[in-house]
Parts: C-alpha cells; structure tokens; sequence
C-alpha cells in the first residue's frame, strides 16, 4: 500500500492524494507538520534526505519525491494518463510551467498572506511581487482553457490535477480568480469529476508523522 507523507492544507501533496482517490487506489497518509519543523527534523529526513513533502513511499518501499512525478507513477496504465507520446510531451510541458510559472508565486503568496500571516509581515512587496507573477502565469492558462474543456483536450487527467493543485487555491494568494473565467469553468468541471474530492480532506483521516518517529 503507498504511503503518503503529507502537511495540511497543501497544493503539491494534494495532487497525489487526488490522483490516488480517483483511481481507488488503497494508500495511508502520515501528516508532516511543516510549521513545526517536522520536515527538518531527523526523523523525517532518514525517511527524505530532502526534507520536503510530499514523499511517496511504494508498495515496493521505494521513496518517490516531486508530486508531479507522484502523479505519473500512481496513474500509470490508467485513464488519467496521457495517451500519446505527443499527449505526454504536452503534459510536461504543462506540468514544468505549473512549476515554474505558477507554484512557486501562488505557494508562498498563500502562505506567507493566508496561513501564516504573522510570517508575512515586512514582506508585504514580496507577497505583491508574487501575485503579479502569478497573474501572469494564470493570463497564459486562461488563454489555453478558452479553447479546451481540460488541459489535454477534451479529456481529464494527470495533467489537470498538477495545475489544479494550487491553481484552485489561487483566492488563497489573494489573487481575483475572478479575472479568469476560462481558469474558473475549468477548476469546476474538475471538481465534478468521478471519485473528487477537496484539499480538506487531505489530512482528515490522516495519522501525525510524529506519533511514530522519534527523533
């Protein structure tokens, strides 16, 4: 059974543990407390030398990092996954773009103006600085969902769940998602998708990380 290494609230761990609803697939979750420092800690990093989550752990125990490469090795073989190698170029370059044009302005927007605000104060331009990235970032993908239905086309998969991992929680960086009608029609036709179901949920039956390891 895969083992999931997650921290509350998310966008980056929520995409494994979405892609592993959707796909039925039996998986645990150990909730990282990375305000506590959990992720730093010794425990933690014998378990992931880099000291990050999400960490997936295989039915074989092998460790996987990187969610959007969780996604490929969870899906594989399924209905989520890109179809053809044209398909499959076209989702990792969807997916690197989420890397780098989207996560890493909507993460610590949220974070530092949403989930911990008190860490926020003093870089309020920073925070600014990352909306308008952001912003740009989300102008591209609204662009592209004016004429699809989902990332690839007509069809839902591995590649909508690693965009729609922060994107979903845009209004969280104190981004108006508004500005994006194209983005929004798509983050609702993701949330009617088959076997859904909300960030919330990701730590909601999950066991503490430090209930079982010790330092």
């Amino acid at each position: 059974m895969y083992v999931l290494y997650a921290t509350r609230g998310s966008g980056n761990c929520f995409k494994p543990f979405l892609t592993l609803c959707q796909l039925s697939i039996s998986f645990s979750v150990l909730e990282v407390d990375v305000l506590k420092g959990e992720t730093r800690g010794d425990a933690f990093r014998r378990i992931n030398p880099a000291g990050a989550v999400p960490y997936l752990m295989t039915t074989q125990g092998v460790g996987l990092g990187e969610s959007n490469a969780m996604l490929w090795l969870i899906a594989d073989g399924s209905s989520l996954m890109p179809q053809t190698a044209l398909e499959r170029a076209k989702s990792l370059q969807w997916m690197f773009f989420e890397q780098s044009k989207l996560e890493p302005h909507i993460s610590p927007a949220r974070f530092l103006g949403h989930i911990a605000p008190h860490l926020g104060k003093g870089r309020e331009a920073d925070i600014a600085a990352w909306r308008e990235k952001a912003r740009a970032g989300l102008a591209t993908l609204d662009a592209h969902l004016a004429g699809n239905a989902f990332m690839l086309g007509d069809r839902y998969g591995i590649t909508d769940i690693a965009l729609y991992g922060y994107v979903h929680v845009g209004d969280e960086a104190g981004i108006a998602m508004q500005d994006f009608p194209s983005v929004c029609s798509w983050m609702e036709r993701v949330r009617e998708q088959p076997g859904y179901v909300p960030l919330s949920e990701l730590c909601s039956t999950a066991k503490p990380f430090a209930a079982g390891h010790a330092a």
